[in-house]
């Protein structure tokens, strides 16, 4: 069957639970790197009154007398925030928007909306599809994959949901329509894995106003170049996640640091003819191909972006305020590894599928499978009680 455009499955069919984006509520909980966060708490739990309230930051959601549970999988304090005097709880990994891990304060009690559904299936199992904002026109991936727990933050546009590879922790019970592994499987003659949708999905997917398109082919031979493909991709975007190698590029075409980079770097900027990336007054890293600098996402600048993450003003007495005083080496060892994923992620993209002229498996073809609609109970998280969790003031929770 001819694809029809309207007619194209939708990863929402494929994968069917989604979990909307976290809402954090402040800013200050998220950096990129571990101390920073630890001297913002530091700062925090010194405060007292007034002070401490303002610091704080508080919303609708989350005050200092909040009584909440801890985030499963995480020990932190359940007391409400206002006596809290302890030690930094540990942060962990978040994949902070579009290709830039940064570190998280795991504390519910500073977390508007922290999805708990999420954390617990977070494992090191688990990859998390996410959605990019749908913007008109603009050039960028529609689907991205993850290994760190992922914030769902769309640089452009309304954010696209969450999609956990499995409903539960330790791989178990993929995430996807169920019967739709098997109807793959009698059409390529062969057993299906849910790892192949994704790394499909990932290298075939398509942003569209109804969400993110997902056409599927009727050809094996189609099907195992774009999962080779999407594989590819996946071991590009999750950075030696998962026990795969960190991305390189051949000898000649690794970026350096050509001149030292400043202590308090502004602006960032591009020679193209050089193919320097000029980082505030002086800093420069070469070779940076131009398929690097041009990424982008929902329309947005990649390397643009993930700069004034880090150097963004922030106000005066503020916990975001709470910085390194210079910019620290470990910021431009991930710079150089973001110039390469970037690279390698661009020039993979021009591999991605070309479906033009080939049949397809339409969203028909499911229903009249059995596979579409997805039941209901596909859409909702499972009941996961493999572990405790505490909840507010220090009792057990109930799940």
């Amino acid at each position: 069957m001819r694809r029809v455009m309207e007619d194209v499955p939708l990863l929402d069919d494929l994968m069917p639970w989604s979990v909307a984006p976290l809402r954090l509520g402040r800013s200050w909980v998220v950096a990129p790197d571990v101390r920073t966060l630890k001297s913002r708490w530091d700062a925090l739990v010194r405060a007292e009154g007034d002070e401490r309230e303002a610091l704080f930051g508080p919303t609708r959601a989350r005050t200092l007398t909040s009584s909440v549970a801890a985030l499963p999988g995480q020990r932190t304090g359940t007391a409400r925030f206002a006596r809290e005097a302890g030690p930094c709880p540990q942060p962990v990994r978040l994949a902070h928007g579009p290709f830039d891990e940064q570190w998280l304060l795991p504390d519910h009690r500073l977390l508007d909306v922290a999805r708990p559904e999420l954390w617990r299936v977070a494992d090191e199992r688990q990859l998390f599809a996410v959605e990019q904002g749908y913007v008109p026109q603009a050039p960028g991936p529609a689907l991205l994959v993850t290994g760190a727990l992922p914030d769902g933050r769309s640089p452009a546009g309304r954010p696209g949901r969450i999609r956990p590879l499995y409903r539960r922790p330790g791989g178990r019970e993929p995430n996807l329509a169920p019967g739709l592994v098997e109807l793959l499987g009698a059409r390529y003659g062969r057993a299906v894995a849910p790892e192949e949708v994704l790394a499909w999905a990932v290298a075939a997917a398509r942003p569209s106003p109804a969400g993110c398109a997902v056409p599927l082919p009727a050809d094996p031979a189609v099907w195992a170049a774009g999962v080779a493909v999407g594989r590819r991709m996946t071991d590009v975007q999750l950075r030696g996640a998962r026990g795969g190698e960190r991305p390189r590029l051949p000898g000649g075409r690794r970026p350096y640091v050509r001149a030292a980079l400043p202590a308090r770097p502004a602006a960032l900027a591009y020679e193209a003819g050089e193919e320097t990336l000029l980082v505030g007054d002086g800093g420069r890293i070469a070779p940076v191909p131009a398929e690097a600098w041009d990424y982008r996402v929902g329309g947005v600048r990649v390397l643009e972006l993930w700069f004034a993450h880090r150097t963004a003003p922030a106000g005066p007495g503020t916990l975001d305020a709470v910085r390194p005083a210079a910019w620290p080496q470990e910021w431009t060892s991930e710079l150089l590894e973001l110039i390469t994923v970037l690279t390698l992620q661009a020039q993979l993209e021009e591999r991605a599928p070309d479906l033009s002229g080939t049949d397809t498996l339409t969203r028909a073809c499911l229903r009249a499978a059995g596979v579409l609609p997805a039941p209901e109970a596909a859409r909702r998280p499972a009941s996961v009680l493999d572990s405790e969790e505490e909840g507010p003031e220090g009792q057990l929770a109930l799940l």
